[in-house]
């Protein structure tokens, strides 16, 4: 997702985030701020997913809120 519509809807996002992920702590989610990498390694922790798990979950959240553009 661009990071200019993430900043400015990030409020949105992260109540989105905290839906899809309810594991995820209010912190790492706010610790992310948008950041890909960020928030794969937290679900990657938090989940004890692989890399590439983590990073299919995030793309299907993506598609699922219909964001345009990847985190």
């Amino acid at each position: 997702m661009n990071k200019d519509i993430i900043q400015g809807n990030w409020n949105e996002v992260k109540g989105k985030l905290r839906q899809q992920w309810a594991n995820l702590t209010d912190d790492q989610i706010s610790h992310a701020k948008g950041t890909r990498e960020e928030l794969s390694g937290m679900i990657q922790k938090t989940y004890g997913y692989q890399k590439d798990r983590a990073e299919k979950e995030i793309d299907d959240f993506i598609k699922s809120n219909n964001y345009k553009n990847d985190l």
